[in-house]
């Protein structure tokens, strides 16, 4: 069986009994038989992409089908397997077609959507293309991380030469087949490899970070999936802030580098708070605070990775809003921030302990207030 009537048959498998038959555009070289049942098979003169699945799958030509499942972006030798040489010159300069790049065309005359620009990515690279990074990581429901750019991923061995405007080129020489998806359309690497390709290609490690924290954030991944990736490939770049970053997203706050964050004050000549304090807010509920100034009322909170779900957030916020109700200041800290930018977070607690009366002197540890 070839592999037009393999996608033919999973097509009807899964689509038709799904939806309504959709509204005919055209009945253009239908027979009055035909007009009047209103049944026609899909003109593949036309683009069929975004059109609702239906009973009319079960009749559409081959050419009509593969635009359907490929978004109306068609190879040259593809569409050469339907139609003749001079039937598709034909449709390009009649303007039903457009030619978007070397070999690629669109079979349709308006603006190029953005399924249809990932298409021409693949296409455009070769057979063994697959989309990556965060191109993937955005089919794999990843948002907030969307980029201009069409990240492709191809085999070593493979050079494209002429890619289309917009779209990166990466190669790689290990990529298993359990990273790949290709059930979803157009072909791309798994949610766990995306996100670590878009780290590696980040244009900066806050980048990094941030793509790995909302990964865990919006359940992209869950539990080991970086890890365990990460200690299949041999070679990947930032590798420990990848590993880091995955850490702190699955601990969350108890993931604090205490005894960084401690170091970072004695350095500075800061006193230290008292860590892990159970607390009370002001209805009453019991709070645990990552670190507690008791004599100048001051929290610390220290937060594993960057919220991007929203109920979460509210969370966090309301159980700031009582401790301020209260009558705590709160300075909240991404970890990586207490690793990577000490300074900032240093001169930040020491601006908060000036504000509620400390004064530069011998540093000590936070004393508990005696009770009134």
């Amino acid at each position: 069986m070839d592999t037009t009537t393999i996608s033919k048959e999973a097509a009807r498998t899964l689509y038709r009994a799904a939806c309504p038959q959709p509204p005919l555009s055209s009945t253009v070289g239908a027979g009055p038989a035909a007009r009047g049942t209103l049944r026609q098979t899909p003109s593949v003169a036309v683009g069929v992409a975004g059109r609702v699945a239906g009973a009319w799958l079960d009749e559409a030509d081959p050419l009509a089908l593969l635009l359907w499942r490929q978004d109306d972006v068609v190879t040259r030798r593809q569409a050469l397997r339907h139609v003749s040489a001079k039937t598709l010159e034909h449709r390009v300069h009649s303007g039903r077609w457009q030619r978007v790049h070397r070999g690629i065309y669109v079979a349709n005359n308006g603006p190029v959507s953005g399924r249809q620009r990932w298409w021409i990515a693949c296409l455009a690279s070769g057979p063994a293309a697959l989309l990556a990074g965060s191109t993937a990581a955005q089919m794999c429901g990843l948002r907030g991380h969307q980029t201009q750019a069409v990240h492709v991923l191809v085999p070593d061995r493979r050079q494209v030469l002429d890619p289309p405007a917009g779209v990166v080129v990466h190669r790689t020489s290990r990529l298993a087949r359990g990273e790949v998806n290709r059930l979803g359309q157009p072909p791309h690497t798994t949610a766990a490899r995306s996100l670590v390709d878009a780290a590696q290609w980040a244009t900066n490690d806050d980048a990094a970070r941030s793509i790995i924290a909302a990964g865990f954030q919006q359940r992209v991944v869950a539990g080991e999936d970086i890890h365990a990736l990460v200690r299949r490939m041999t070679r990947v770049r930032r590798r420990a802030l990848i590993l880091e970053a995955a850490a702190d997203a699955l601990g969350g706050a108890e993931s604090l580098p205490e005894a960084e964050f401690v170091r970072h004050l004695r350095t500075a000549g800061l006193p230290v708070p008292r860590l892990q304090v159970c607390r009370r807010d002001a209805h009453g509920r019991t709070r645990y605070l990552d670190g507690y100034y008791d004599e100048w009322r001051l929290h610390i909170e220290v937060d594993g990775s960057q919220h991007s779900e929203v109920r979460g957030y509210w969370a966090d916020m309301r159980r700031q809003n009582g401790l301020w109700i209260a009558g705590d200041r709160v300075l909240r800290f991404p970890s990586w921030a207490v690793r990577h930018r000490s300074s900032e977070v240093v001169e930040q607690v020491r601006a908060a302990l000036v504000a509620a009366g400390w004064r530069p002197g011998r540093p000590r540890r936070s004393r508990r207030r005696p009770k009134s």
